[in-house]
Formats: structure tokens, C-alpha cells, sequence
């Protein structure tokens, strides 16, 4: 648990690459992530109930927003392999690659997350978690707080000249 804790806490953008079977508390560690890429033969399983236990490592919390409480039974209850593809479909994952095109294509996704506005996008982390958990009124004001914390950042005045200048920014994470 103090590693799923850790990774929930990040001020940054977290992808991650499956590139087979994401079992148990893989299946878990890998869903942590703001985008999961996975190679087609990937998939993922909560099989904990094969074996007369529970999932861990914040499955069920975590399932029930990501797909809903119905597919998070079906995945808790059943212990079946959900395949990429389907993952894809529910919305459990970002994207579903040819298995060889994998490393590439989470390589360049993170490449162009750190190359961002990674003040505002660490925000956006902490305010898409805090949507969960608030009500409306409530979020609205955790987003004012999220953009003058971001606007306050020398990413945004970047982000601003650079509009003004008709040109693409260039941030450096401050």
C-alpha cells in the first residue's frame, strides 16, 4: 500500500507500458497510471478469487471509478483476463499498441508529458483525483486554487508570450 500511496501523490504525470499479463497487484500498480499503454497481448486480471482472496492494492477503489461498479465486479468476482482491446474499450486504459510499437509509443507519450507545463499538468493530477471525491462547489474551488497555483508558474507566462508570439512554448517545468 505505501507504493500505490506514493503513486497516487505524484506531482507528475505517470504512464506506464504493459507488455504482458498485469495480474493482482500488477494489474493495480499498472491502472495507478494517468495512461496505461499496452501491447496487444497484454492483459489484465484480478484473480484473486481463483485462489478464495481479495484484490489489493486498491483495486476495488480504484476499478469502480475507472470502469463502474458492474465491469469491476465482473473483473473482481469472475477473475476473467480482460485483453487490451477491451480495456480500451471500457476506458480501464488510454491505448491499446501493436505489441512492437509499445516501448516506442509510452516512450514518446512520456516524452511529451515532462516536455510540458508540468506544474499545471501535476495540477490537473491532484484536481482529476480530488473530482472523485467532492462535490461540485467543492471542485470548482479545488480548480481556482489548481490555476493560480499553475498561473503563477513560469510555465504559464511562457505559455502566454509564447501565444502572444504567435510561436510554440517552451516550458521548463517551473
Amino acid at each position: 500500500n505505501p507504493l500505490m500511496l506514493t503513486l497516487s501523490r505524484l506531482a507528475v504525470p505517470v504512464v506506464t507500458a504493459v507488455n504482458g499479463p498485469a495480474a493482482g497487484v500488477g494489474c493495480s500498480i499498472a491502472l495507478a497510471a494517468d495512461f496505461v499503454v499496452a501491447g496487444h497481448s497484454a492483459y489484465f486480471l484480478q484473480a484473486f478469487v481463483n485462489i478464495g482472496l481479495v484484490p489489493d492494492g486498491g483495486a476495488s477503489w480504484m476499478l469502480t471509478r475507472l470502469v463502474g461498479k458492474a465491469r469491476a465486479t465482473q473483473m473482481m468476482m469472475l477473475g476473467e483476463k480482460i485483453s487490451a482491446e477491451k480495456a480500451e474499450s471500457w476506458g480501464l486504459i488510454y491505448k491499446a499498441v501493436d505489441d512492437a510499437a509499445l516501448q516506442d509509443e509510452a516512450m514518446a507519450l512520456a516524452t511529451r508529458l515532462a516536455a510540458g507545463p508540468t506544474v499545471a499538468l501535476g495540477t490537473m493530477r491532484k484536481n482529476l483525483a480530488k473530482a472523485l471525491e467532492v462535490d461540485y462547489a467543492s471542485a470548482l474551488l479545488v480548480e481556482a486554487e489548481g490555476q493560480w497555483q499553475a498561473g503563477s508558474s513560469a510555465d504559464a507566462g511562457e505559455g502566454g508570450k509564447a501565444f502572444l508570439e504567435k510561436r510554440k512554448p517552451v516550458f521548463t517545468g517551473r
